[in-house]
């Protein structure tokens, strides 16, 4: 999804998609699954990661394992506000 923006932030800046805990993870393709965005595939690997919907941790709970982490919702915050303010000064919206 190149291209793709979040309240004006370009995607791939966002620094939101999950993580798998290799050494808890049993393959077992919950998450490959249960994701319509197409952020894993089999083994399971994050291969499109800003595929990811900014603020869905929807995956976590259908790993079994617990093999799934995201950020915080506190450093999503963080980062969503120092971004919007990055994007602001680049459009020149902000001086």
């Amino acid at each position: 999804m190149t291209g793709q923006t979040y309240e004006g932030i370009p995607r791939e800046k966002i620094p939101w998609y999950p993580t798998i805990l290799t050494e808890k993870c049993t393959e077992c393709g919950a998450c490959v699954s249960f994701c319509h965005k197409a952020v894993y595939t089999d083994g399971p690997v994050v291969k499109n990661p800003f595929n990811c919907v900014v603020g869905c941790t929807g995956c976590v709970s259908e790993c079994p394992s617990g093999a799934i982490s995201f950020p915080s919702l506190v450093d999503l915050r963080d980062s969503l506000r120092r971004l919007r303010k990055e994007c602001e000064v680049l459009r020149g919206e902000h001086p």
